[in-house]
């Protein structure tokens, strides 16, 4: 057989099953999988691009030395002998008002900016003379101002704003700054100043949290220089930052983002996979017979195989283009999903997530619909005439085992996280695994059943025997349909419990307004206001800002801890606090509470799980360059959802209460007692006012974007999910359509017959339902605990669930061929098979 010949019948072969509907639904699997993976693809491109092609724009400068206090004078000595231009700023939250409207406040986002800031990109403002973009700060005694400011307060362009003891006037509406943090970091509205305004606001306090950003830009080699000598000085609590970086706080939180829907379409992925095996093992066993006649023609073995090969090549090309195409199209919605997080401008995307979804279909389809199309090449030319000779084996493990690692290297490549790809594959192949297990164990107990109960009615007699037949390919089925509903259930599960714990943690009644940096000499004046408005139960709360050093003599580092949280939280400075008495909130788990004089402390249970810190170790905590050291004597259990103040670290008092400090308080404030807060930010000018409802509405509608963008590829997931039930019940259709005919010409009635497929599809339904539910509850339990962060605690509506919807899925599955064996003749069904 000439190429062209051979061409031309593998077209002809692919028209003609195209056109029999077994090769749309392979199609349809790859078209999911390709554009569920290569929509976040395009997406993350984009993005990265983005962030790597602006990483001087959004940094302000060449590098940057973000702290927690005031830059090193020597650094920018040295930074000035090198020839390098510098600017400094500092962020801190505090409270705004209007000077004409004393009723009128909110919290705002303050940031103090010194001259030539910034040292790259440009200020973008609007005012008078319309919208520009202006180099450096705005002038003393002007501040700059979101536009979200101007709507809170009813301000304009013009009007006086209070600042703590300062009065500037608004010279501009801020639209862009080149370093300003993204709305899921920043929630309030921003003021920018000039940093000589600063001191007169009176805000900046000895344990103000302040963030200090100082940049550096100039000739590359002295930038540098610059760096390399500032890396090994740097302190705890100080970060440096360089254009290699990009935009980290942006790439941490799109980073998770992006692990989490690449999570979602490589489940995607491997549920083709899934539907596409399904769907080929039904495919080769309706080819048997053709394949049979073409061997008794003389075609050769490798010939046949060849012919196949070819026809799924044109179909995965086909459907694999169409993939991308789709994702490209739909990646758009991603983008509309995450707008407010993503910068303004991102550039087009590259060709890479365009290959891999073209290569991911091709190892689908070929990998994992190759092997069961394997047993056609070996089909023997004596069935053309013998029914009864035996359909031969199919492919082996390692066939399986080979298309399974390609797979699995292909995943790691388009997560482009090895971890990510290892931990989807390998919790893939357990499930599987569990599955498969559990099925034939279930179905060797209904066998036992069988052999014990005699007295049962003829249908389900029948249904079970049913079950027993062709366990493999019963197994297979079971794990099939299992894989489809689990899909289907953690979706549920994800939706209606998981985001809902997390959006409605926080107790009705439970404190929404917290007051932070209030003076030791405002306590008592500030407490008595509070009293008088009728708020009783508002505490005033000390807190001490200190680092831990040592545990037990030994320098705590952040290498000694491998998850990214530990490492967090010993590089950052503690809130400490101190009390003769143990929080009413709290519960002891672990020691007993110490004497005021004792030099004890009591740590968090969570914390001290997380740095390995045991009863009875003795830390070593630098405060303000003191060092106090104190045993631990007790481990509290910390109701976080309480929204009352809350602390890590508890100590005697007679360790903590000559350190500088600040006071804290939370309370829940009514509606109608808004009118209290302006009264206390007039007296107490330095104190910051946070509104949880307003701060948690904005986390709400955060996490509601990324919810978005998830549930729309978890549409992905369900359509996968779907075609993977269909393929399983459609991959043992034919065989049950010709044992309900031989029953049928057997004598058994209607009735019997009706009976026994429904009793057959709620066994094999419940059965793969009840495996389905124990992989979601399995699966959602670890996203409550490493996404989600809070305790799951499962429901037994989910194993209800599970049952009902294998059921139902199993049932309707099966009723459009149980209604084409009742409504036709037993013989014709006969000789057609």
């Amino acid at each position: 057989m000439t190429l062209s010949a051979f061409l031309g019948q593998a077209l002809r072969m692919t028209r003609r099953d195209w056109r029999g509907g077994e090769l749309r639904l392979l199609a349809a699997a790859v078209v999911l999988a390709v554009a569920s993976i290569s929509s976040v693809g395009f997406f993350v491109d984009r993005l990265h691009q983005g962030l790597q092609g602006d990483a001087a724009r959004y940094l302000g400068g060449d590098a940057v030395v973000e702290a927690d206090r005031p830059i090193d004078a020597q650094w920018e000595q040295q930074a000035q002998q090198l020839g390098l231009h510098s600017a400094r700023a500092l962020s801190f939250p505090s409270m705004a008002m209007s000077a004409a409207d004393a009723g009128a406040s909110t919290l705002v986002a303050v940031k103090a900016v010194s001259p030539g800031y910034p040292l790259r990109g440009a200020v973008q403002i609007e005012d008078a003379a319309g919208p520009r973009s202006v180099e450096g700060g705005p002038p003393p005694g002007s501040v700059w101002v979101d536009s979200a400011l101007l709507n809170a307060l009813n301000l304009r362009v013009g009007d006086v704003l209070v600042l703590g003891k300062a009065r500037p006037r608004i010279g501009a509406v801020l639209t862009n700054e080149p370093d300003r943090a993204t709305q899921i970091l920043g929630f309030a509205p921003r003021v920018l100043l000039a940093e000589a305004d600063l001191p007169g606001t009176g805000l900046v306090q000895p344990a103000s949290r302040i963030n200090y950003r100082w940049m550096v830009a100039g000739a590359a080699d002295a930038v540098k220089a610059l760096v390399r000598s500032l890396q090994p000085r740097l302190q705890r609590g100080q970060r440096l930052e360089t254009l290699d970086d990009g935009r980290p706080e942006l790439q941490r939180t799109l980073g998770r983002a992006d692990h989490f829907l690449g999570l979602v379409a490589l489940l995607s992925a491997l549920i083709a996979a899934v539907a596409i095996n399904s769907g080929a093992r039904r495919f080769a066993a309706r080819r048997l017979d053709s394949c049979a006649l073409m061997r008794c023609l003389g075609l050769p073995q490798a010939r046949i195989t060849g012919l196949f090969a070819v026809e799924l090549l044109l179909v995965g090309l086909a459907a694999s283009l169409s993939g991308v195409v789709a994702g490209y199209a739909l990646h758009g919605v991603l983008l509309q999903a995450l707008a407010s997080l993503l910068p303004s401008h991102l550039p087009a995307p590259g060709a890479l997530p365009a290959l891999q979804g073209l290569l991911l279909g091709l190892v689908l389809l070929l990998g994992f619909a190759l092997p069961p199309l394997e047993q056609l090449r070996r089909v023997a030319p004596l069935r053309v005439m013998r029914r009864d000779v035996g359909d031969p084996p199919a492919a082996t493990l390692l066939a399986y085992g080979a298309a399974a690692a390609a797979l699995a290297v292909l995943l790691v490549w388009v997560a482009g996280d090895l971890r990510l790809g290892a931990i989807v594959g390998a919790g893939f192949a357990a499930c599987i695994g569990v599955f498969a297990l559990a099925a034939w164990g279930l179905l060797r107990a209904l066998r036992a059943a069988r052999s014990r109960v005699g007295s049962l009615p003829l249908p389900w007699r029948l249904a079970l025997a049913a079950l027993q037949r062709r366990p493999g390919a019963r197994i297979a089925q079971l794990v099939a349909l299992a894989l489809g509903l689990m899909a289907l259930l953690l979706l549920a599960i994800v939706r209606t419990d998981l985001v809902d714990q997390w959006r409605n943690q926080a107790p009705a009644g439970a404190p929404n307004r917290f007051i932070i940096n209030i003076e030791p000499d405002q306590a008592q004046a500030l407490h008595a206001q509070l009293q008088q408005a009728g708020i009783a139960d508002a505490t005033l709360e000390p807190m001490i800002r200190g680092r831990l050093v040592e545990i037990d003599g030994r320098r705590v580092q952040a290498s000694d801890y491998e998850d990214e949280r530990s490492r967090a939280l010993v590089e950052r400075e503690f809130n400490l606090s101190y009390s003769a008495a143990a929080p009413p909130h709290n519960r002891i788990v672990q020691g007993a509470w110490f004497a005021p004089d004792a030099p004890e402390l009591s740590i968090e249970e969570g914390i001290a799980q997380r740095l390995h810190i045991a009863l009875g170790q003795r830390l070593r905590f630098d405060v303000g360059g003191q060092l106090i050291e104190a045993r631990v004597g007790s481990v509290r259990k910390v109701n976080w959802d309480s929204m009352r103040v809350n602390f890590f670290v508890i100590m005697a008092p007679v360790l903590l209460r000559d350190a500088p400090q600040t006071l804290v308080t939370s309370f829940y404030l009514a509606p109608a007692q808004a009118g209290l807060i302006p009264q206390l930010v007039r007296a107490f000018p330095n104190i910051t006012v946070i509104d949880i409802e307003q701060v948690l509405g904005q986390l709400r509608a955060t996490l509601g974007q990324i919810v978005v963008a998830a549930q729309f590829l978890f549409a992905f997931a369900l359509a996968a999910g779907v075609l993977v039930l269909y393929a399983a019940l459609a991959a043992s259709q034919d065989e049950r359509l010709r044992e309900a005919a031989l029953l049928r010409a057997l004598g058994a009635s209607r009735q019997q017959l009706a009976g026994a497929q429904r009793g057959e599809m709620l066994l094999a339904g419940g059965l793969a339902g009840l495996l389905a539910a124990g992989g979601a509850v399995a699966v959602a339990a670890a996203l409550a605990r490493f996404v989600f962060d809070f305790t799951f605690v499962p429901h037994p509506w989910v194993l209800l669930a599970g049952v009902l919807a294998g059921v139902a899925a199993a049932w309707l599955g099966s009723w459009p061929g149980m209604r084409q064996v009742l409504a036709s003749a037993p013989m014709r069904r006969l000789r057609e098979a």
